[in-house]
């Protein structure tokens, strides 16, 4: 591998808005963000669902030159971003020559299906104040900055109702009522939490007397 640094031979810029990849086309590259996010998204028979808002240091991509298998998602830059984007050869010859970055590699991909795991049982919860909740908490862990006070989430109320699999009237429902109770505050284009371990607590302590009572 050449000494050049990677921004110069990878990085590459793209506008707010851009899509990076479809689902469903073929994909030949790799990205890794450096600033920027960028939004994960699904079509699900009932409609498109947001299925993670990343940022930087995160990298996505990788499964379509992994198994050759076309993208099972569509990548959109939520604002300007600048990435790195690796095509399958450098990829492979990277994992290859640097067993730091094939151990990052893993520990990222199991990081994801534990979050995929997550996000399944946010969805088997019927009770929308418990997937709203449960969302934040699950976001904010992995993609919250922290700061005084808590979490800072950038996610919007858009973002947030095709995450949970719920009308957007539904999550600016709760969003009220868990801004109201101080559980939450607007924090700009998003959100201020409290750690996640509360976010969680809240919902075992409104959830318990049904579980009781069953």
């Amino acid at each position: 591998m050449s000494s050049e640094p990677l921004s110069s031979r990878f990085g590459r810029s793209f506008p707010a808005g851009q899509v990076l990849f479809r689902e469903g086309e073929p994909g030949q590259e790799m990205f890794v963000i450096q600033t920027g996010r960028v939004r994960i998204s699904k079509v699900f028979p009932s409609g498109e669902r947001t299925l993670a808002v990343i940022g930087p240091g995160e990298f996505f991509g990788e499964m379509a030159i992994l198994n050759a298998k076309p993208r099972t998602a569509t990548a959109t830059a939520l604002e300007a971003l600048h990435a790195l984007v690796i095509d399958g050869r450098t990829f492979e010859a990277m994992v290859l020559g640097n067993g730091e970055i094939a151990v990052r590699m893993i520990t990222r991909l199991a990081r994801r299906l534990h979050s995929a795991n997550a996000y399944i049982d946010i969805l088997s919860r019927a009770d929308p104040r418990a997937r709203v909740i449960l969302g934040l908490a699950r976001a904010g862990e992995e993609y919250g900055e922290r700061v005084d006070g808590g979490v800072r989430l950038a996610v919007s109320a858009d973002d947030l109702a095709s995450m949970v699999g719920l009308d957007v009237a539904e999550v600016h429902s709760v969003l009220d009522r868990l801004v109201r109770v101080r559980l939450v505050r607007p924090a700009g284009e998003g959100w201020l939490l409290p750690e996640p371990e509360q976010l969680y607590a809240f919902v075992e302590a409104f959830e318990r007397p049904a579980a009781e009572d069953a």
